[in-house]
């Protein structure tokens, strides 16, 4: 099922459960009295209370920006801090008017070629080498692609004969060497599009639109602290016990009453949702444990 389609059918059950969603509402604090959280502020000023705070943004944001130093233990927020937390990927989103017509796998009607996940890598030296070049502070020169048509699957996502694209784009380091994304974005979109150009050489006669986000737009508009979409590094020394940070595994934190949700929590990032799963099943018991007492 297409992200889009999750997204809906989820919020369309949230409802029927008496959830209330709400877009447009930034939060500006985690509201907490006496070690005990019990709501949020948001930016318009109007404040939200709830018996439960469940924060889904990374493990940085949450305690460094949205609850207020002195309500944290110095040594957590030093844990905290120590959060590897800089992305590497990039995201180009296409409107397009057709289907990309592969060298490999010719054809513009749907078929299994614009199905699935598509890579353009085609070797382990090419992504090693476009590994290099961001371990440098530079956006690869030959870019690793991951590829999805979403409208293949749901048609609904955009008008008949029309397409959605999404380009999945690394190496892009967050901090670079030299200039800034802003300056390099769109000449740097124009770099992808060149590459899976090599592979579908239609490609840019179908772009009726296209949406670039560098890793600081990602931080920019989604508060993704270093446009890393994993909140954090998922290496061995950051996952499973020791994620987000050690003693701090099972989706509580030292604030009561507040949890976090998201893939800066075990198992980590990916589209799955796993930690938002674990995390209400660790809520539900902690309820459940408080209704008896």
């Amino acid at each position: 099922m297409p992200p889009c389609t999750r997204i809906r059918a989820t919020s369309a059950s949230a409802r029927q459960h008496g959830a209330e969603i709400r877009a447009e509402a930034e939060v500006a604090r985690i509201l907490v009295h006496g070690g005990t959280a019990y709501g949020v502020a948001l930016v318009s000023g109007e404040e939200i209370h709830g018996r439960v705070i469940v924060s889904n943004a990374d493990p940085r944001r949450t305690f460094l920006h949205l609850v207020e130093p002195d309500v944290l233990d110095p040594k957590f927020r030093r844990a905290v801090e120590a959060i590897r937390m800089e992305g590497v990927a990039m995201k180009v989103n296409l409107a397009t008017d057709g289907l990309p017509d592969f060298t490999a796998a010719p054809g513009t009607a749907v078929g299994p070629q614009h199905r699935g996940t598509i890579h353009i890598g085609p070797t382990i030296e090419y992504i090693d080498r476009a590994w290099e070049d961001a371990r440098h502070g530079r956006p690869s020169e030959r870019p690793f692609l991951e590829i999805t048509i979403p409208t293949t699957y749901d048609p609904w996502l955009a008008p008949s004969g029309k397409h959605i694209m999404s380009i999945f784009v690394q190496y892009t380091p967050y901090r670079l060497a030299d200039g800034s994304w802003d300056q390099i974005r769109d000449v740097y979109a124009d770099r992808v599009i060149d590459t899976l150009a090599e592979y579908a050489p239609n490609i840019r006669d179908i772009i009726i639109h296209r949406q670039v986000l560098t890793p600081l737009d990602l931080e920019r508009e989604f508060a993704l602290t270093g446009g890393d979409i994993f909140h954090g590094e998922m290496t061995l020394d950051r996952l499973f016990f020791m994620r987000p940070v050690p003693g701090w595994a099972r989706y509580r934190t030292p604030v009561r009453h507040l949890y976090l949700c998201g893939a800066g929590t075990h198992p980590g990032g990916g589209v799955m949702g796993a930690p938002g799963h674990n995390a209400a099943r660790e809520i539900l018991k902690d309820w459940v444990r408080l209704k008896s007492i």
